[in-house]
This record gives C-alpha cells, sequence and structure tokens, in this order.
C-alpha cells in the first residue's frame, strides 16, 4: 500500500508526503440480493498526512460512510483500510478501540460536551479516561490557538455554538492523534461561527502540524481545505487541489442530486 502520496498543500509540485490513512478497493455494502445497496464501490484513496482534506458530494453518494470506514467506526465488506502503517480492517473491537482512542480524533455536528464539566476538563476528559498525562504545554498551544485561553473554567451552558464546537476541536487535538476526522463540524453553527471553527481547523493544520479529513456539503467549508475529494454513487469521481468556495460550488453542481446512502 502507497506511503507516501504527492503533497496537496502545494498542489501536487512541491514533493510528496507520508500518508495519514488510506483505502483500497474498499467496499461497503447494505443487505443482500434484491435489497443489497452499495454505499462504497471498490474506493482507492490515500489521505495525506499534515493536510486538510474535505470530502464532498450529493445525498448518498457515500461521503459519510467512507469517513466512518476510514476512522475505524463502522467495518468494510471488503477492502483494506490502514491507518498510518497500521491495518485497521482485520482488528479485533477490542484493539480497534484502543486505536481510535490513541491515535484518532473525531469532531461531529454535536458537541458531545459534558454538561458537568468546565472547558478544560471536557478537553481533556479523553486522556484522563485513558491514564494518560496532559501534555501541559501542547495543551496551552492548542487552548491558544483555538481561542479559549478566557473561557476554560466555563460549562458549556456558559459557551455559545461556536464556543463549544472550539472545545469539541481543541478536545480533538489536545490528545496529538495521528488524524482527526469532522463530519460536518459546523453543520449546527451560523456562518460566523462556521467560519471561526474553519478557521481553528485551518491553523491546527498550519501550525501544529494536524491531518484533518472532514466531511461537508458546504462549499465554503470545502474552501479551507487543500484538497477537495468528491463522491457520486459510492466512487470517487474528482479531486481539487487548493479549491475556492466558488470553484468548489461550480463542480458540485454538476452532480446528479439524487444518490443512495449518505
Amino acid at each position: 500500500m502507497t506511503t507516501a502520496v504527492a503533497n496537496p498543500r502545494t498542489g501536487g509540485s512541491g514533493g510528496r508526503t507520508a500518508v495519514a490513512a488510506a483505502g483500497r478497493q474498499v467496499v461497503k455494502a447494505y443487505g443482500s440480493g434484491d435489497t443489497r445497496v452499495v454505499a462504497l464501490d471498490r474506493v482507492d484513496v490515500d489521505i495525506a498526512a499534515g493536510a486538510f482534506t474535505a470530502i464532498m458530494g450529493p445525498s448518498g453518494s457515500g461521503k459519510s460512510t467512507l469517513m466512518h470506514c476510514l476512522a475505524g467506526l463502522d467495518s468494510v465488506t471488503s477492502g483494506q483500510i490502514r491507518i498510518g502503517d497500521q491495518e485497521i480492517t482485520s482488528l479485533k473491537d477490542k484493539k480497534l478501540t484502543r486505536l481510535r482512542r490513541d491515535r484518532i480524533g473525531f469532531i461531529f455536528q454535536a458537541f458531545n460536551l459534558l454538561p458537568t464539566l468546565n472547558a478544560v476538563e471536557n478537553i481533556t476528559l479523553p486522556m484522563d479516561i485513558a491514564g494518560r498525562k496532559v501534555d501541559q504545554r501542547w495543551l496551552d498551544q492548542v487552548v491558544e490557538t483555538v481561542g479559549l485561553s478566557g473561557r476554560l473554567k466555563h460549562r458549556p451552558n456558559q459557551l455559545s455554538g461556536g464556543q463549544q464546537q472550539r472545545v469539541a476541536v481543541a478536545r480533538a487535538l489536545a490528545a496529538r492523534p495521528e488524524i482527526i476526522f469532522g463530519d460536518e463540524p459546523t453543520g449546527n453553527l451560523d456562518s460566523r461561527a462556521g467560519a471561526e471553527v474553519l478557521g481553528f481547523l485551518r491553523r491546527s493544520v498550519d501550525e501544529l502540524g494536524q491531518t484533518i479529513v472532514m466531511v461537508t456539503h458546504d462549499p465554503v467549508a470545502a474552501s479551507y481545505a487543500d484538497r477537495v475529494l468528491y463522491l457520486a454513487d459510492g466512487r470517487i469521481v474528482d479531486e481539487m487541489l487548493r479549491p475556492s468556495a466558488e470553484a468548489v460550488l461550480d463542480r458540485m453542481k454538476s452532480f446528479d442530486t439524487f444518490g443512495r446512502v449518505s
């Protein structure tokens, strides 16, 4: 399996970079016989390390399914998934759970913050559960990057939606995962708060060296990425480097809006 790919941050012309996650001939199907639905149809994909990748496509294209399979949140029907040099499709549940805990970060539409904990307690909770010592210097850098320095003692009900999602971003970053997956991470935010969170994700790539994969339907959100992958009918049909919102929107207009499984 590929261990290096063209660097999307340099438009593919600035050498090669490591692969943070990869899929080979990935098939994900639901049901059988006449009711069988293919969500992913022999997908090959490499996710560059240290870059921001967006996954787009019409409803039913398989974009969320692809992210869930790459992240080890869903099993594949056939094919291989790797995180770094680790093949994960054959891992038993316990080892897969440990891998997700130790090497992968997640950001979802729902902030998933515990209401009884303040911001910093929510940020460090996964490490506390895992019994891992918090790297205070890194935590301070993450908090500064996402602009939460003055809000660490606030509980979720004392924070705006945008601030709560920043806590969720900081929580994902704080454990220094190899890769972060975001499923419509700004879907519940207004445009201003969404732009703030996307800006922090962009900074985490540029300044902290993070690898981010984000599923989105929003051309503006996709324009923050280094590379956009387009799915249709369970297959990757196109990609765009250094996207603009206008270029992404034009490309999306060419897709059939009726797909199969999101």
